[in-house]
Order: C-alpha cells, then structure tokens, then sequence
C-alpha cells in the first residue's frame, strides 16, 4: 500500500475524535462531552469512522470486524448491538469506510479485506421482522487476482443514487494496476448487482489511489480526492464517464498549497468545493482548502487555512 496513506491507528483516532464532535455538537450550551459507548475488545474495537443516524435517532457504525447499533433509549442511554461480526473470510473483514442507509431496512458497505478473493467486498445488511439482521456480499474484489482491473482494496464508503445504484472507489487494481478505480454497483431485478468500473487511475495527471467517499452534485457528476489531485466525473450521453483533474496538489514551492488531501470533499450551496490536506501548506501541517467554479468551467484554488505544528485539525475531515 502507498505509504503516504494513512494508519490504521490513526483512521481510529479520527473516528474517537469524530463521535465526540458529534455528542459536542448536538447541544446549544457550553461544549461538553459524554462516553456513549467504550468497547472491551470483544464486541469491536478500533472505530475508524464515523456514524449514521436513523429517523430514530439510533446510531449505526463499524469497527474491526463488527457492524453495531447504538439505539437510544426512550429514559436516556444507550443499547449497544453487534449486528454483524465479520469472520475475515467470505463475508469480508477491516469494514474501515463506514456505513449508509439503502432501501428502508438496509445499511451497505465495504470492507477493505476478505470477500470471496480476499481484495474486499461490497455488503449489504438487511433487517429482518423481529429485530435481527442478516449480511449479504453484493460484490467480491479481486476475481481476477492480484491488482484486478476491476479493483482491489475499497478503503472508502459508498454513496448511493435515487434509483439505488452504489457507488465508491478501490485504492488498487483497475486498468492501470496499482492505480484504483472508480465503480459502480446497479441492482438486478432478480436481487443480483452488476459492478462496472466508471474510470481507472493511471497515476498521471489524474492522480491515483483514491481512499475517501464521493460525493454527487446537482447535476449528477460525481467528485472525490486522490493521493495528489481533486477530480470531477462527468456521466456522458453514450453511458460513459469523463474524468477531469480540478487541482494537483504541491503545485506551488515547498507544497504551500497542501499535499496529500486522503479525506473528502463537500459541497456549499454556492456550488464550492471545501476538503482537507494532511500535509503541506505553510507549517507543512495541513491545509483546509476550497476550489470555486468559474464560468469557464476551470476552478480556482485558495487556500483558507495552514496549520500550526501540533495541531491536527485537518484530520477531523477525514472521520466524516
């Protein structure tokens, strides 16, 4: 793996951080916070990212090997339920880029390992009348072997569409082996799912090893970060996809523009871009961004942000 990519350790720190913006950030009065939950080692550990919210208000997340519900209840407090252990062989293992809702009744997301190749799966969890809830593979990476052309290793989750379809990224494989991939999956109608790949990294221009969720706008085009670049994809008339590089990062001396921006991107309603680089910037300690659209279809870059020695906010992006 890239080793500018970030450990697994510190994907962990991220996502504590991110559960305590989150109980931080739910109150009007003076910040504070509570432990809603402290794993023991034997019902999950190491949460890399953060969590889902149902209608509820029950929360929903991952940590190694598990897929948990915390549901609240009705005199305060917290239930926690392991929904799903992962044995780390077929049915995948390291669920390390969190969850979303699907159809009423189903979470979907990957898992970084195992599958029936051991390159990472797409899943599915559906609830059942009664409560429990059965995991079901949608997609094994890695059929046709080591640095598939279809993808290996999806590290980030997914988002979905109107009409259901999945999409995410794999930080190897595609038609330039060690390159990543965008894909997508489309649901059958007799319950199967078709995996395309919407565009493969050649490590040029275009960067490579994508690791951080899509994000969609208005249009449909689709937007996300490699190691080195921010991209847009582009649905065309004929049912392709055309990829275009909106910025390349350590474009300017010593990179004070920022180098390596591994967590997502979202949008305001201005239509601008906002994300986060890890390193570079004028401390070398990250940067927070924002790319702007100009008429002509180019963007500009802008730095809003570097980071002073020691602090670490740039990394609260990437847990969301």
């Amino acid at each position: 793996m890239n080793g500018r990519r970030l450990s697994i350790g510190l994907r962990a720190a991220l996502a504590i951080v991110a559960v305590t913006l989150f109980v931080t950030s739910t109150r009007a009065q003076a910040p504070w916070e509570t432990v809603v939950y402290s794993f023991n080692g034997t019902d999950g550990e190491n949460p890399y990212v953060g969590l889902v919210m149902d209608a509820r208000g029950n929360l929903y997340g991952t940590a190694q090997a598990t897929v948990f519900e915390l549901a609240h209840k009705l005199c305060g407090g917290w239930t926690y339920t392991v929904l799903h252990n992962f044995s780390g062989d077929a049915d995948g293992n390291d669920p390390i880029g969190g969850l979303i809702f699907g159809a009423p009744g189903n979470l979907h997301g990957t898992t970084m390992w195992g599958g029936a190749y051991q390159f990472g799966t797409v899943f599915q969890l559906r609830q059942h009348t009664g409560g429990s809830w059965t995991e079901k593979v949608l997609y094994s990476f890695g059929g046709n072997g080591y640095n598939d052309p279809n993808g290996d290793f999806p590290e980030a989750g997914l988002i979905r569409d109107a009409a259901g379809n999945l999409y995410g990224t794999t930080a190897q494989g595609g038609a330039y082996s060690y390159r990543g991939t965008v894909f997508e999956l489309s649901p059958e109608a007799g319950g199967g799912w078709i995996h395309k790949v919407l565009y493969s990294f050649t490590g040029g221009t275009d960067g490579s090893s994508p690791s951080a969720r899509l994000v969609f706008d208005a249009a449909g085009n689709l937007y996300g970060t490699t190691d080195e670049t921010v991209f847009e994809l582009s649905p065309e008339a004929g049912g392709g996809w055309t990829e275009k590089t909106l910025y390349t990062f350590c474009s300017l001396t010593n990179c004070a523009d920022g180098y390596g921006p591994n967590g997502s991107v979202i949008f305001d309603t201005a239509g601008d871009l906002y994300g986060t680089a890890v390193w570079g910037g004028t401390y070398n300690n990250g940067t927070v961004f924002e790319l702007s659209p100009n008429a002509d279809r180019s963007w500009t870059y802008k730095v809003l942000h570097s980071f002073n020695p020691g602090d670490y906010p740039p990394l609260l992006l990437l847990a969301a």
